[in-house]
């Protein structure tokens, strides 16, 4: 399998009035460094796009790539780039690998303006090698800039950043160096949720070494969502039981639900599911599963009575303003 390592530089409305409808940044630059399986730089690809939506260059693009309107106008159009890229890629299976979380987003957003074959029907497996360098050589929560990561391992800094062949440059050296050094991060592979999956049989249920991650399905709203029973439900992934919740449901914020069940041969494990919106105006799930410890739990069952007594106030209030009006 090779690693496609891609980066992209984006334009955008230059007031913030004028945003194309469905299409907030138009990619004006598509950089990529094909890696095979052992991490050795096999293949390139550089090109500039020519815009078709945003014609003035954001003072901010402009200024951090350093790049001119007058120059993409040597681009060629979205759709022919894509297509060479998609080529360039090739037909021996490959996993694509960014900086970050945006890029796929991005490239997917703008395809589809262009009506062009998606990429993938469901939620598509990534690496996001921010994610990696932090889980190899740090605490696996922060995330630093790319130069911050070339520095911190001593790379020698031969060609600029901020340029998108540039920073797929860097971030293939980083992957190179990772594959070599902490092999075992690969595995935590990401995933691009711009098309969730389109029916319960295409949901996504990955176990990770220390976790469990599941990508539900589009629902019409979050009280649909809510009442889905694979969605509340509290199984052990493990030993595959389900399992009796010690917490139930709660949220601090309408967004994040959490719960807390225990499985008398593992132990205690927390649930948590983020709401999050499709591009249909719909409503999916992402939930994660983890082990915790009774410590942990302790600390979640205090976060469950503090939520209690905000929805209780909430209810007072609410109660008090019905009766003053």
């Amino acid at each position: 399998m090779n690693y496609v390592v891609m980066d992209l530089e984006w334009n955008q409305s230059t007031n913030g009035q004028d945003e194309a409808p469905g299409l907030p940044f138009e990619i004006i630059e598509i950089g990529a460094i094909k890696l095979n399986q052992k991490g050795v730089m096999v293949s390139e690809f550089n090109r500039l796009v020519k815009p078709a939506v945003y014609h003035e260059m954001h003072q901010i693009t402009s200024r951090l790539i350093h790049l001119q309107m007058q120059e993409l106008q040597r681009g060629d159009p979205f759709p022919e780039v894509m297509d060479s890229f998609l080529e360039w890629c090739g037909e021996q299976e490959y996993l694509f690998c960014t900086w970050g979380s945006s890029d796929l987003t991005e490239l997917q957003r703008n395809m589809r303006h262009y009506n062009m074959t998606p990429l993938s029907e469901g939620p598509l497996a990534f690496l996001d090698v921010q994610k990696l360098f932090s889980l190899a050589f740090e605490d696996g929560k922060s995330r630093r800039s790319l130069e911050t990561a070339v520095d911190f391992l001593k790379m020698e800094k031969d060609i600029p950043f901020h340029r998108a062949f540039g920073d797929a440059y860097y971030t293939a050296k980083l992957l190179t160096h990772i594959l070599c050094e902490k092999p075992e991060v690969l595995d935590k592979i990401s995933f691009d949720v711009f098309r969730p999956p389109v029916s319960r049989e295409r949901e996504v249920k990955v176990q990770f070494d220390h976790y469990f991650k599941y990508i539900s399905r589009e629902f019409a709203d979050k009280a649909e969502a809510l009442a889905d029973r694979e969605v509340m439900s509290s199984k052990c992934y493990l030993c595959h039981r389900n399992l009796k919740k010690k917490l139930k449901w709660f949220t601090l914020n309408g967004k994040h639900y959490y719960c807390a069940a225990y499985c008398e041969k593992h132990g205690y494990f927390k649930n948590k599911i983020r709401l999050r919106r499709s591009e249909a105006g719909k409503v999916f799930v992402v939930k994660t599963t983890r082990p915790i410890t009774p410590e942990e739990m302790q600390a979640l069952k205090a976060r469950s009575e503090h939520a209690r007594e905000m929805h209780r106030r909430r209810n007072r209030n609410h109660k008090k303003k019905k009766d003053f009006d």
